[in-house]
């Protein structure tokens, strides 16, 4: 059977109906732990580097090798740098014992792992050729200072808050959430629990669009179902429109006696989109 020719495609509905939305027009500031699935309303910047400082990727060992091609057989270890600590300036051709994310002292050009050296008697001797500043996290490597971070209109999950929170930012500022209003018609709807009368049929649709608004992050008033006639539908509508920035309806939409939403819409507004 061919579809009828007033009936509008799926990607023309969806621009038609886009082009009739607009950026919300208020923010608010929230913290991080309520910033899961909201959108920024203003680019983050860094106000750090990460890394804070120079610093050691491994466990292991911070040498400073006076001369890569003329280097001594052992090191003396002369300190011991765990995280949290700062230690002293190396003399040429010493070791210091270092851990992840320690910082490296003054002097270090090289971070050798632990495993690929061997110690005895207060030294250390390399096993394998070294380059200069391996194993070492420079200062602002992975993220600059007031460099951008996210941009407004990015929507936060994990990852994302996770990151604003290793720079050290505790609440960021975000759109204010569309305030959905749905509602569902037809007299032969019945919540999910309640005893199916003849004829009668459970609003499933309810739990899936509420769900799905919800994930968007929308705040969500659900005024139930609505029972079949033109002053309830009329009512509701009204309602909705009074409280809420976007109205999602559920059934009462096509050219029956009981499907009275187009009247309702009509009866308030104006008609811009149909079939």
């Amino acid at each position: 059977m061919k579809p009828r020719a007033n009936l509008l495609d799926f990607e023309s509905a969806r621009e038609r109906l886009l082009d009739f939305a607009a950026l919300p027009a208020q923010s608010v500031t929230v913290s991080l732990l309520e910033g899961q699935g909201r959108v920024l309303a203003q680019d983050i910047t860094s106000p750090i580097n990460v890394p804070g400082f120079d610093n050691s990727a491994m466990d292991g060992y911070a040498l400073h090798i006076a001369n890569i091609e003329a280097q001594p057989e052992a090191f003396a270890v002369v300190q011991r740098i765990a995280a949290g600590q700062t230690g002293t300036p190396l003399a040429p051709d010493t070791a210091a014992r270092i851990f992840t994310g320690a910082p490296i002292p003054a002097g270090c050009n090289v971070v050798v792992p632990q495993e690929l050296t061997t110690e005895e008697n207060g030294q250390i001797k390399l096993l394998k050729p070294v380059s200069l500043n391996q194993h070492i996290r420079r200062k602002g490597e992975d993220i600059t200072e007031n460099s951008v971070i996210f941009k407004a209109g990015q929507r936060l999950g994990p990852q994302h808050l996770a990151m604003l929170a290793s720079i050290g930012v505790g609440t960021v500022p975000v759109y204010q959430s569309l305030k959905v209003g749905v509602f569902f018609t037809g007299d032969e709807l019945t919540e999910p629990g309640q005893p199916l009368a003849p004829g009668a049929i459970y609003n499933s649709n309810r739990y899936a669009i509420n769900a799905l608004l919800k994930q968007l992050g929308c705040t969500v008033l659900d005024y139930g179902i609505i029972r079949d006639s033109a002053e309830a539908t009329r009512d509701a509508l009204a309602r909705a429109a009074s409280e809420n920035d976007l109205i999602i309806t559920c059934g009462g939409v096509s050219v029956g006696e009981e499907d009275h939403v187009k009247a309702a819409v009509l009866s308030q507004g104006s008609l811009d989109l149909w079939q």
